[in-house]
């Protein structure tokens, strides 16, 4: 697995697995039929990542400042792994690559606003690389599944 910079021609290996994680509704906050157009503005940035096993995208991964101002020392980061490739430790690699260069870009600490409580994978994962929760919102998100469920705030120093 190589992790790189992402690309224009990445997206049209990134977006089916994206769209597909999106519809369910289950582990973000984003409008269930969020578009191609306005998920493209949102994770072609210029520090976003991708993880590739040849011509194959595993998942993607980005990080910005999460606040302006007198807040805009504070990271925030999201990922997405490809379902097929779940497991194989994508997510942690593109995690520890993310942390990595939000330090080296200056970044103090990284703080994922909602990780869904019921995401046990992202919040064990993120525990390992030494996130914690510092707050849940109860009832924060309607899972389609679970119904309300809690939305974790983690934060984790650089």
């Amino acid at each position: 697995m190589d992790l790189r910079a992402v690309t224009d021609q990445d997206w049209g290996r990134v977006w089916p697995f994206m769209r597909e994680i999106i519809a369910a509704g289950q582990t973000y906050t984003l409008a269930t039929d969020l578009t191609e157009a306005e998920a493209r503005a949102m994770w072609l940035i210029p520090t976003a990542l991708v993880a590739v096993a040849g011509d194959t995208v595993l998942g993607i991964g980005k990080f910005h400042a999460n606040h302006g101002g007198n807040a805009d020392h504070i990271a925030n980061g999201s990922f997405m792994v490809d379902p097929a490739h779940a497991g194989k430790g994508v997510g942690r690699a593109l995690g520890a690559r993310v942390l990595d260069e939000a330090r080296a870009a200056g970044f103090t600490a990284m703080q994922f606003n909602a990780v869904v409580s019921t995401n046990t994978a992202a919040v064990r994962l993120w525990r390992s690389l030494g996130f914690e929760v510092v707050a849940t919102l109860p009832g924060g998100f309607r899972h389609p599944v679970h119904g309300p469920v809690g939305l974790h705030i983690m934060y984790r120093e650089l």
